[in-house]
């Protein structure tokens, strides 16, 4: 018995939208289920070489919880390239100014780092609100 491998033009026509409700949801939770359904691991016609994941719309991302000090104690850590070029901000800070990015490095760093992963990134759209500009394509909710 041959094993399926899945063409492009044939995963083009089962691609879902789907949208996440992230308020009070722990961030790597949610991070995992995003990046499984990004990848497509949870289709039966799942081929690692081919993109057959879902695009997936994040709503309410500022309101993701965050579990024990984190907000307070964890950091992401960015690098200029220059000497002493070194930027460190707090989750806190993070979540304040900037939560969509929180939820999109913690999705980015789960997904495979190449020309692939770079695919299935782009079709994860997060948005700090309630309100999302996706809803001709019918997506549907998904809870986690």
């Amino acid at each position: 018995m041959k094993s399926y491998q899945a063409k492009p033009q044939e995963i083009e026509a089962t691609r879902a939208w789907l949208v996440v409700d992230a308020a009070n949801k722990p961030l790597g939770r949610l991070a995992t289920e995003i990046a499984t359904r990004l990848r497509g691991k949870h289709k039966p016609v799942f081929t690692p070489n081919v993109d057959c994941g879902d695009h997936v719309i994040v709503i309410n991302a500022g309101q993701i919880a965050l579990t024990g000090r984190k907000a307070e104690q964890k950091m992401y850590y960015r690098h200029s390239g220059y000497p002493g070029g070194l930027r460190a901000t707090s989750y806190g800070s993070l979540r304040a100014n900037r939560p969509e990015l929180m939820l999109e490095l913690a999705v980015k760093r789960m997904l495979p780092r190449t020309v692939l992963g770079r695919q299935q990134i782009r079709r994860m759209k997060v948005y700090a609100g309630a309100e999302h500009p996706h809803m001709a394509q019918q997506p549907i909710e998904l809870h986690i």
